[in-house]
């Protein structure tokens, strides 16, 4: 028997957030996770180290304003720190910019499939949710997004690049996108892959941000960075956005350890960039040889591929990637594949042309 509690009836209509999949053991086989988009370097020199000092005093709280990292970030983007609002990862600035703006009544504009957050975020505030199916190459279909927007329209979120599939939006996508929308209502480009793309038309969220002044940057140190289990990102945003955000975020919610290792690892940023290039330079290779092998893959700027499948093929390939001890993501059209040790995306082109060959037997 279940006790009835007065809950709210909205959380009958969110959609479920499902995590990667661990990796399934096999005999003789070391276990590989591609299913989270997680960073598989080593750290850089210095963020462990830094993490560890922070940790000595674990009974103090820490920055409540992360001064240092404002600070820092401010410098190395040219921007003034009032513009600067630090968040535990990119989900809560996304989830503040939605407790700012939508409610009952309102409405959110998204493309999808995309980040899975958008949708939930929405339905936490009770707002209506448009979703704007992607284009058949996996794009943004901004044509699409401008008939979505009413006078209901309090926020909308771009992707870029795409998760799960993967482009990014141009500088003249977006251009004639903010043509096209209201002043007053505030615009997301969520660039939590953006150090990965090598795209010449991949728009730059800095550059746009100067000429928009309702456009705010989602950004993190979870994925080019590395630091995903440490919970750190930050938004850039007009002032007064910024300063609306930091009334609804969580005080102390970006912890001491977070707070050093992201100023460790920004010191580091040329480093951090020549990796993220390394890893796009695998990402290539690995859809060039999915391609060859027959699949259909978009042109990922992100660190991870993603391959279009029905839904039983994409159930069948996921369980044979797990067999090989892999795990990757299935999501609705398809599988992402994150970027991995060698050893691993080896087994996914095994994977993929045994598949193939099975397909047209």
């Amino acid at each position: 028997m279940s006790n009835h509690f007065l809950l709210r009836d909205a959380l009958a209509e969110f959609p479920p957030y499902v995590p990667g999949k661990p990796p399934a053991s096999a005999p003789g086989l070391k276990p590989y996770k591609l299913s989270s988009n997680e960073n598989h370097l080593a750290p850089l020199p210095g963020v462990t180290d830094a993490i560890a000092d922070a940790g000595r005093v674990p009974a103090n709280y820490p920055d409540p304003k992360a001064s240092k990292l404002v600070t820092d970030i401010a410098a190395h983007l040219d921007v003034d720190e009032a513009e600067i609002v630090p968040g535990a990862g990119a989900s809560e600035i996304l989830s503040a910019l939605t407790n700012i703006t939508l409610e009952s009544g309102t409405s959110v504009v998204y493309p999808w499939p995309s980040f899975e957050m958008y949708p939930i975020l929405a339905s936490a505030r009770g707002a209506e949710k448009r979703p704007v199916p992607l284009l058949e190459d996996g794009r943004h279909d901004f044509q699409g997004l401008v008939a979505a927007i009413d006078d209901t329209t309090r926020l909308i979120l771009l992707c870029s690049p795409n998760n799960p599939t993967g482009p990014s939006v141009s500088t003249s996508e977006l251009d004639g996108f903010m043509a096209e929308v209201p002043a007053e209502v505030i615009v997301v480009l969520d660039e939590a892959y953006f150090e990965f793309a090598t795209d010449a038309e991949v728009v730059d969220g800095m550059d746009a941000y100067r000429k928009f002044p309702n456009l705010v940057l989602a950004r993190t140190f979870s994925k080019a960075h590395g630091l995903a289990g440490l919970r750190v990102g930050y938004g850039v945003a007009d002032p007064t956005i910024a300063s609306a955000l930091r009334q609804v975020i969580a005080p102390f919610s970006v912890t001491s350890a977070a707070q050093v290792a992201a100023v460790e690892s920004l010191s580091r940023n040329d480093e951090v960039l020549v990796r993220a290039k390394e890893v796009a330079a695998t990402r290539d290779q690995l859809e060039q040889d999915l391609r060859d092998a027959g699949l259909t893959v978009s042109d990922s700027q992100g660190n991870y591929v993603w391959v279009s499948l029905g839904a039983e093929d994409a159930q069948a390939f996921e369980a044979a990637c797990a067999e090989q001890a892999v795990a990757i993501r299935r999501l609705s059209g398809g599988v992402r594949i994150s970027i991995g040790a060698d050893e691993a995306l080896e087994r996914v082109r095994e994977v993929a042309k045994s598949f193939a060959e099975s397909r047209t037997a």
